[in-house]
């Protein structure tokens, strides 16, 4: 597979996959009259191809498309751009389904109906987390696990363990404050944005993955390691015990 072109510097790219007439050209004209480079797909195959074909920031995904699962998109479109932002839209509204969504690397997800008005909240608050610079701080070190925060990996007896952007931001903030209570309502306004609209189960999904991801290379380390744990603390939030 080639690397796709570069994106316009001056405008965010974002590609639409819906396959219903009037929810996706609202999302084009509403995305574009706010200063967004919008694409339209409207099905999962010509999502896949587009996303090839040039570099996007963001991804709204309709799951109910008529050729491919959404979901299916969302890991495809994660493994090859881990940097991507992926916004799930879904009338699917019960819990599983919705935990489903952000396992497979989805960022956040819209139920339908929706304001284009909160979705396009929820872009800002996610675009203006990933722009934030911060002055380069010294690697974080707690027992055989290193996190450089500046370069965005994180090693297990020199090893990278492969991360997704929130759930690296997520062990960042723990790791930042090692043997401290961290509220829920912390988490999400440094993870996520102090101006969050809806419910916090994203920040469970994302923990959950974070705990998946750092077990599974404490598996693979093919020898004692000391791996700092995460606590939940229920009602209140969660501690990493350094």
């Amino acid at each position: 597979m080639g690397t796709p072109a570069a994106p316009d510097p001056h405008r965010i790219r974002v590609l639409v996959v819906e396959d219903d007439d009037t929810i996706g050209h609202h999302l084009d004209t509403g995305l574009r009259s706010n200063g967004y480079a919008s694409t339209w797909s409207r099905t999962g195959t010509s999502a896949l191809a587009e996303a090839e074909r040039s570099r996007y920031d963001a991804l709204l995904l309709d799951l109910g498309l008529p050729d491919l699962d959404g979901l299916d998109i969302a890991r495809s479109l994660r493994a090859r751009f881990p940097d991507l932002l992926i916004i799930i839209l879904t009338a699917r509204t019960d819990d599983i389904d919705v935990i489903a969504g952000l396992d497979a690397g989805a960022d956040d997800y819209l139920d339908k109906p929706f304001s284009l008005t909160v979705l396009l909240a929820r872009l800002r608050a996610h675009l203006r987390r990933r722009t934030v610079t911060s002055p380069a701080e010294p690697p974080i070190r707690l027992g055989d696990l290193v996190i450089d925060v500046t370069a965005r990996r994180c090693t297990l007896h020199d090893k990278e363990i492969p991360l997704r952007p929130k759930e690296f931001e997520l062990l960042a903030v723990l790791a930042r404050h090692p043997g401290e209570a961290i509220a829920r309502e912390t988490l999400m306004a440094q993870v996520w944005d102090e101006n969050w609209f809806g419910p916090t189960k994203t920040l469970d999904v994302t923990m959950a993955g974070l705990r998946r991801s750092l077990a599974e290379a404490a598996d693979g380390a093919g020898r004692s390691c000391r791996l700092p744990q995460i606590t939940t603390l229920r009602g209140h939030g969660y501690r990493l015990e350094g």
